[in-house]
């Protein structure tokens, strides 16, 4: 596999960092900010200076708030959902597959919404979405953005079912699984939700809401999988950089 550029992976990460930092804390210098990111303060303050621009943050005597737009990358703002689909449609034809996008909302797995590629509907949804998170890539992937202590909370509620042999065969396997995904990374499963379908997942956390994209494939091209994977990371990452976050609200 050809290596995403880290240029641009370290970028979106930074300020990402930033922004989980100030809806963490509240609000925060930018001194601090440096401090608790481990970034030089040069740094710290270009990206500041952009996400205020872009009014993710707001600037108010001499601290670090969330702005404007934070709301609207939880979808709480004005007009929630009036790109998506259209975003998601042009994704899908990019990547010759049909997507999704999910959320975690009040610990549980939203599939906001699916859209159908040219020629290749979307997954039906034959097990409750929201009830088999470990069972499908867009549910692992939120998954792996919590913490230990709410992926057990939200277990408990849920817990692990064989859908298929494929399925993860239980709890203890599952969260071992969670924990050896690396932070931002896509996450994918080969009939673990559906027999004769493979999917993958990307996640995107900004401002302490967690939310992924996703595709799903025919078991037949299984072959794209990773590739496709990798593709969507990317697509997701010159979003991020282009400041055009938003999109998704």
């Amino acid at each position: 596999m050809a290596p995403t550029s880290p240029t641009l992976i370290g970028s979106v990460r930074r300020a990402l960092a930033l922004l989980e930092l100030v809806a963490e804390h509240g609000e925060l210098t930018a001194k601090r900010l440096s401090r608790m990111a481990g970034l030089p303060l040069a740094t710290t303050y270009h990206l500041l200076r952009t996400l205020v621009h872009d009014g993710h943050l707001r600037h108010e005597r001499g601290a670090f708030r969330l702005g404007p737009a934070a709301p609207r990358l939880a979808g709480q703002g004005r007009g929630h959902g009036a790109r998506l689909p259209d975003w998601l449609r042009l994704l899908g034809e990019e990547l010759d597959a049909p997507v999704y996008y999910a959320v975690m909302a009040d610990g549980e797995v939203e599939v906001v919404m699916s859209v159908d590629a040219p020629g290749r509907p979307a997954v039906a949804e034959w097990a409750e979405f929201r009830a088999t998170a470990h069972a499908h890539a867009l549910g692992q992937c939120l998954l792996a953005q919590l913490d230990a202590e709410a992926r057990r909370a939200y277990l408990a509620r849920r817990p692990v079912r064989r859908l298929t042999p494929r399925t993860v065969p239980d709890e203890e396997a599952l969260m071992r699984r969670l924990a050896r995904i690396r932070r931002g990374a896509p996450v994918v499963e080969r009939e673990e939700y559906m027999l004769g379908t493979v999917c993958g997942a990307v996640p995107i956390t900004v401002g302490g809401v967690h939310s992924a994209v996703g595709f799903s494939l025919p078991v037949e091209e299984e072959n794209r999988l990773d590739e496709t994977a990798l593709r969507l990371r990317g697509r997701l990452e010159r979003a991020l950089t282009a400041h055009a976050f938003t999109v998704l609200t």
